[in-house]
């Protein structure tokens, strides 16, 4: 099996259009392909999809390629357009179509700015800086970055739930997508909890998915961005409010990966963790019963077969919890369910 291929951040491609850009507002020609510097030190090139330029501004676009990510941006269009700014303004940034701006407070921007993060604005800023030093520019600049059918990729990602509208984010902290590494989600659940601390919520519930994100909101009430979608990745929920602490934390989920939690597992992919027989029918004290849990097909047969088991999941997932809490004053509870969203388990 040949190796997954790498790809490059919204944050990369943005920073490359913008690159070319600059590069031809103060030549007249864009560089094609166009290389530039990544906070590591590599030095990829990207080449152009797109170029136009007049005599007040120039545009560049780059089409994103995620590698073998499965990411939702993977061959968006990625537009900058760089226009001569006022001497001693630096660089400033706008966002066109297709990228969102932040409305709630949280994030690592201020509420109405563009939401692209700080890492890129980075790259930005030093693209530009030597461009303007190599074809003798003022390094005085507005860039805007616009995403092609952003505002409909958008919807296919936290941004309105965490407040950003309108639009994609330009995201990226090293200019490389690793393949199924995930760190965008991570990224969005770390910024979820940001929000809701912004906020000043003091309930939040990390849900594996939609069914038991819909049970945990009507248990207690809790307003949309205060629920995390947490997928598989109950570590990463845990571990970012062990630094960044809520008073409660609800985790809601199915009982596959609820038993999976229960036994200690923090990525509850079924590629990474598998339901444990032995350990759930070791939870149960009745011979017969543990029997039969321990020859299940599914954890939701289990259940079905011995319904208390449901308790003693959502119990050792609490558990698995607070272990990896540690001591940090967050208050737990589990909520365990079936397919249909019926609560089979309470701790």
């Amino acid at each position: 099996m040949s190796e997954l291929r790498y790809g490059w951040t919204t944050g990369a491609c943005a920073t490359a259009a913008t690159t070319a850009a600059y590069t031809a507002l103060l030549t007249g020609e864009f560089p094609d392909p166009v290389q530039i510097t990544l906070p590591k030190g590599q030095q990829p090139s990207f080449a152009l999809a797109t170029e136009s330029l007049t005599d007040a501004e120039a545009t560049a676009g780059i089409v994103k390629d995620a590698g073998d990510d499965p990411d939702v941006t993977h061959g968006a269009l990625v537009r900058a357009t760089v226009r001569h700014g006022p001497p001693g303004s630096g660089v400033t940034f706008r966002a066109g179509e297709g990228v969102g701006t932040v409305t709630k407070p949280g994030l690592p921007l201020a509420v109405g700015e563009p939401a692209i993060n700080p890492v890129p604005r980075q790259l930005m800023r030093d693209a530009i800086a030597r461009v303007a030093a190599e074809h003798h520019g003022s390094g005085d600049v507005e860039i805007t970055i616009g995403v092609e059918n952003g505002e409909e990729i958008a919807r296919k990602t936290w941004n309105p739930r965490l407040g950003i509208l309108g639009g994609l984010s330009i995201l990226g902290t090293t200019g490389i997508v690793v393949p199924y590494s995930c760190s965008a989600w991570i990224d969005s659940i770390r910024r979820g909890i940001d929000v809701a601390r912004a906020a000043g919520y003091e309930h939040v519930a990390g849900c594996t998915g939609s069914t038991s994100e819909k049970v945990a909101a009507a248990v207690y009430d809790l307003p949309e961005d205060a629920l995390l979608d947490m997928g598989d990745f109950a570590g990463a929920v845990l571990k970012y409010l062990r630094r960044h602490p809520v008073p409660r934390l609800t985790i809601a989920g199915g009982i596959g990966k609820l038993a999976k939690l229960a036994a200690g597992h923090l990525d509850l992919h079924s590629k990474r963790s598998q339901v444990d027989f032995g350990f759930l029918a070791s939870l149960v004290d009745d011979e017969e019963a543990a029997s039969a849990v321990r020859n299940a097909n599914t954890a939701l047969e289990a259940v079905q077969l011995h319904p208390p088991l449901g308790d003693l999941v959502a119990a050792k997932a609490r558990a698995t919890a607070d272990d990896v809490l540690r001591g940090a004053p967050v208050t737990t509870d589990v909520i365990v369910i079936d397919r249909g969203g019926t609560i089979v388990g309470r701790a």
